[in-house]
């Protein structure tokens, strides 16, 4: 009785004490089994290697592997040993040793180098990262924006065989593809660059149009050189040792009969047409063709057209074809967009959640009042948003022809939707708004006044509105000239007496970010004195400023701290710089410093990349702290009575207390970074055009952002710094500035008291005391 009752209880769960049991069991044996045959072959395999295996050895290699431990090694570095900063490529790319796709060699002569070569430089120089013509005339003179190799001899075979030699010696370890074409053959960049990409780079590959040799076989082909052809890198280094031989047994007249007879001979290579599915087709230009009328496949499907006459039939090919592209991109932007159409339905927003126009992001959303995006309105001839503040300024240069550009455009798309039933005419702007929208692009929103013109000719004046979106293109990457973080900045600090208490923080914090982690920078003290300070019998008004300076190069060894001493009665930025340019070389980095900013490394590292030889200027903008006395410690967010907050300074920590506010100051620019040689070379195109007098008077009045701003040819690059934070100090406004920059340091001080809020509150303060 009580088993029938003991098995109807445990009856539920018969099946699941089963299934764990044989489970158990399968996965003893199946471990077991596993062991049994990882055994052998280990066995066999010592044995077969080093002859019979004995029990010791196998002991010896289970001990080695039961004592291998991963251990880790701390990094430590002697404080004894000189600090050696470590130097990165500038391109992730050289550091991983990647390569470019591909190169274009162009082999011209010295009667189509400045016109057909010229032709081919304009319509494809832009869609290759490095394009580049061989000719055999000596010291042939390259036109502008061409990079010319001159070989001096112009016999086919020579010059085929040293173009090879050129390109592997100068680009074999950084091109993937090279293609080689002559200056009477015009490509279609796009498809080439796309059909280089899709072939792979392992392996030894001969592309262009075949053509057999004459009584030759049907395997021996080489590449006509009218069309182009594509030579693999890994072959032209194995080309490389045979080219020499190549030139002394094979006669040809033709560089690519050469070329292919040289491959076949030594390699065995021969010439193809079609690889990996890829097929590269081209089109032999019949004279007197034109290439408007010209409607094949095999023309409008062609990587490369020959032969090419004259250089105006160069451009109408590159006209043709880019209409032809043109016509492709808005076919495959059109079917793009009726795909989106038709999943935007199976969305959860369905079709409220599609944006104008289709394909592009949606406007930005702002998330407070600050971020909101304001819009700018104009007229034909003004706007009304100005760069220096003023209300209404006239509307010229680029902005003009933005906007003429938006107006045709909108009437061009009226017409296109309702013609032929109705015609616009435009009579004039009733208001035009635009603004530029990070994530899209620059939005416009015209009240147009047009005429309105039927098929039977009934006019009628209109008013409508419309919204044009110019869409951010494909960005690209501005060439600028290679600048290192190894050159050595040498900072100039002007000091005048009033200013010389304030010198020795500047000079521990110089230490501090300079000094300690060994900074690949100097400093000049400019010591401004007085003309009747620091005379005989005065005291030395920098005589503390001296001391902490000797005091810093005995506390580390091998630093010298330079100063100069002028005597001034009004100072300028310019005649400052002017006393130190003289002691140093042309090629010195300056740094132009105040005795409120504290450089750190970081602001170091920016002053090397941003200024650059021959090309930029840098002067950044500093954070300026309010006035204390204004702008008191801030209140907790949430606590009663807390307002909105001005800025902090950036990088500043929470855990020090709440800081002062403060706001970047756009009108100072007493920091700056450049060249001795782009300084010295503006000084003297000032002096060139002010001359006497007039150069006297105009030094008392600029500082060396002017200089560079008015009398040189560089950009000059303006940037907040958030690296440069100053404390709170009121500017002295000479009265001998010009009125521009005694405008310019009255507003500094005066937008650096405080916040609106700060000077309401105490104004509000200073009422509400008044009162009592």
């Amino acid at each position: 009785m009580r088993l029938s009752s003991l098995l109807a209880l445990l009856r539920p769960a018969l099946p699941l004490i089963l299934g764990l049991s044989l489970g158990c069991s399968l996965s003893l044996l199946r471990v077991s089994w596993i062991q049994g045959e990882g055994e052998d072959p280990c066995v066999e395999a010592v044995g077969e290697r080093g002859g019979p295996q004995n029990p010791d050895s196998r002991a010896r290699l289970d001990q080695s592997d039961e004592d291998f431990k991963p251990r880790i090694v701390p990094y430590y570095r002697d404080p004894n040993k000189p600090y050696k900063k470590v130097l990165r490529t500038r391109y992730i790319q050289t550091e991983l040793g990647s390569r470019e796709r591909l190169l274009v060699a162009v082999l011209t002569s010295r009667a189509t180098l400045s016109t057909l070569a010229v032709a081919v430089n304009r319509t494809v120089a832009h869609h290759f990262p490095r394009l580049l013509y061989f000719t055999g005339q000596r010291g042939a003179r390259a036109p502008a924006g061409m990079q010319v190799v001159s070989h001096g001899d112009e016999r086919p075979a020579w010059l085929m065989s040293e173009t090879l030699r050129h390109l592997h010696t100068h680009f074999g370890a950084d091109y993937d593809w090279f293609f080689i074409m002559q200056d009477d053959t015009y490509v279609q960049a796009p498809r080439l660059a796309a059909l280089a990409g899709h072939l792979s780079i392992n392996q030894d590959l001969y592309l262009g149009r075949a053509e057999e040799f004459i009584g030759a076989g049907e395997q021996a082909r080489y590449c006509h050189g009218g069309f182009g052809y594509l030579l693999s890198r890994s072959l032209l280094l194995r080309l490389r040792p045979h080219l020499d031989g190549c030139r002394g047994d094979i006669l040809s007249a033709r560089p690519d009969e050469w070329l292919g007879r040289c491959l076949i001979d030594s390699l065995g290579v021969g010439c193809v047409s079609q690889h990996q599915g890829q097929q590269y087709r081209s089109f032999e230009l019949a004279k007197n063709r034109d290439p408007e009328k010209e409607g094949s496949s095999a023309f409008l499907s062609a990587f490369a057209v020959h032969p090419v006459s004259e250089g105006t039939l160069m451009y109408r090919l590159h006209k043709r074809f880019s209409a032809l592209e043109l016509e492709r991109a808005y076919s495959e932007i059109e079917q793009l967009q009726a795909q989106i159409r038709n999943l935007t339905v199976l969305t959860p927003e369905g079709e409220a959640g599609l944006s104008w126009p289709v394909g592009l992001p949606a406007p930005f959303i702002p998330h407070s009042r600050f971020e909101v995006l304001g819009w700018d309105y104009f007229t034909e001839q003004h706007t009304f948003s100005c760069a220096d503040g003023a209300p209404k300024c006239p509307l010229q240069g680029a902005s003009r022809a933005d906007v003429g550009d938006a107006l045709e455009t909108a009437l061009e798309q009226l017409n296109r939707r309702y013609q032929p039933r109705l015609r616009f005419q435009k009579q004039r702007l009733l208001n035009g708004y635009r603004r530029f929208d990070p994530a899209r692009g620059m939005e416009y929103t015209l009240d147009l006044l047009l005429e309105c013109v039927t098929q039977r000719g009934h006019r009628r004046a209109l008013a409508r509105r419309v919204s044009l979106l110019r869409p951010l293109s494909r960005v690209e990457i501005l060439p600028m000239p290679y600048v290192t973080e190894a050159t050595r900045v040498q900072l100039v600090l002007p000091l005048l007496v009033a200013e010389a208490a304030a010198a020795p923080a500047f000079l521990e914090a110089f230490a501090a970010n300079v000094l300690e982690p060994r900074e690949h920078a100097l400093l000049t003290l400019l010591l401004v004195y007085g003309p009747r300070e620091g005379g005989r019998g005065a005291p030395d008004p920098f005589l503390g400023v001296k001391a902490a300076a000797a005091e810093l190069e005995r506390r580390y060894p091998g630093t010298r701290l330079a100063w100069l001493a002028v005597r001034a009665e009004a100072p300028s930025q310019v005649r400052l710089m002017d006393v130190v340019s003289k002691k140093h070389p042309v090629d010195t980095l300056f740094f132009l410093t105040t005795v409120w900013t504290r450089p750190g490394p970081e602001v170091l590292n920016r002053c090397r990349m941003n200024a650059i030889s021959g090309w930029q200027a840098f002067f950044p903008v500093h954070f300026q702290e309010f006035n204390p006395a204004l702008s008191p410690h801030r209140s907790p967010p949430g606590a009663p009575g807390a307002g909105p907050d001005p800025p902090s300074p950036p990088g500043a920590d929470p855990s020090r207390g709440a800081p002062i506010g403060g706001r970047f100051d756009r009108q100072a620019s007493a920091e700056g970074c450049f060249y001795n040689a782009d300084y010295l070379a503006a000084r003297a195109r000032l002096a060139g055009e002010l001359a006497g007098q007039e150069e006297e008077e105009a030094l008392e009045g600029l500082e060396v952002m002017d200089v560079f701003l008015r009398f040189s040819g560089l950009h000059l690059f303006r940037a907040v710094e958030p690296g440069l934070v100053q404390k709170f100090s009121l500017r002295d406004c000479s009265p001998r500035l010009s009125e521009e920059l005694y405008h310019r340091c009255r507003l500094s001080n005066l937008e650096g008291l405080g916040g609106r809020a700060q000077l309401a509150m105490a104004l509000f303060e200073q009422e509400q005391a008044n009162s009592t």
